[in-house]
């Protein structure tokens, strides 16, 4: 058992905490909203609510699954000199590299060593804890929380030092949220020319042109017209931005990724900030 505390009870925090709950370890939980934190409480037996900064002093391990760098930032920063050095942070959030490399060197400073392990998957390989993990941090660190990655997923990589995780979730999702693009695109235009939309999306999976969008959105969210993933478009162009930002960082224009994330962002502000990120079908329709 270890004690550990979870920060980000959304979508993906409450199922991963939830297996952490069920694997026997003992946890401390804070979320921005109180009431779902009560209720993740009142659901798990022995699981607390951190009421302040000084209630992770005793944690071992510190999970963070949080929107951004800004509130990553925000929510860590008062734990730096709280923690007790040899603390391990996980930072599970989609946020960005530099920054995350930024705060590892702060979090070092007080001997809390910060790895980033952002997650891929969605919320159903949350729930089965199933999810793909990509790590980026010192080695031993890795390899003493190994265990407490493995209650939440199935494929765990060491992809490179700190920050080596959120830069490939970041580049991961450029290239998930192209291939939504792409997709989307085909299907509105084959239909126009009179081939049925589901048929479009089965020759597709079953080519070259074979992708996650065919196997695991078109049929379930987007030609049904749920869209309901349950990972936002704000988010997955956030991601995209990243990407980007990092490529003109590194020296490559990476022109596509740039109007992937012009599209994205525009299909955001266009459909609201509730909108899921399957939603780019129906905004590539009426473009």
């Amino acid at each position: 058992m270890t004690r550990i505390g979870f920060i980000g009870l959304g979508m993906m925090g409450v199922p991963m905490a939830h297996l952490l709950h069920a694997a026997g370890h003992e946890l401390v939980v804070q979320d921005a909203r109180p009431e779902v934190a009560a209720s993740f409480v009142d659901a798990h037996a022995g699981a607390r609510i951190a009421q302040g900064a000084a209630d992770f002093a005793a944690c071992e391990v510190l999970i963070t699954m949080l929107p951004n760098s800004d509130i990553v930032d925000a929510v860590l920063a008062p734990l730096a000199g709280v923690l007790e050095p040899g603390t391990a942070v996980i930072e599970m959030s989609s946020a960005d590299p530099n920054r995350t490399r930024a705060l590892a060197a702060r979090l070092q400073e007080h001997g809390v060593t910060l790895i980033d392990a952002p997650v891929s998957g969605g919320v159903k390989k949350a729930v089965a804890g199933t999810l793909a993990i990509m790590v980026g941090g010192d080695i031993p660190t890795f390899e003493r929380v190994r265990p407490v990655l493995d209650t939440l997923g199935k494929a765990i990589s060491h992809v490179g030092p700190v920050g080596a995780g959120h830069a490939l979730k970041a580049l991961n999702n450029y290239v998930s949220a192209a291939a939504l693009i792409a997709t989307a695109e085909a299907i509105h235009v084959g239909a126009a020319f009179g081939i049925d939309p589901a048929t479009i999306v089965d020759v597709i999976q079953a080519s070259t042109g074979r992708n996650n969008t065919t196997e695991n959105k078109a049929h379930q969210f987007m030609l049904n017209g749920s869209f309901n993933s349950g990972f936002s478009l704000a988010l997955q162009a956030k991601d995209v931005g990243i990407a980007a930002s990092l490529g003109r960082a590194m020296g490559l224009p990476m022109s596509l990724a740039q109007d992937v994330y012009a599209m994205t962002t525009e299909a955001s502000e266009t459909l609201g900030a509730g909108a899921d990120h399957t939603e780019l079908y129906r905004f590539v329709g009426k473009a």
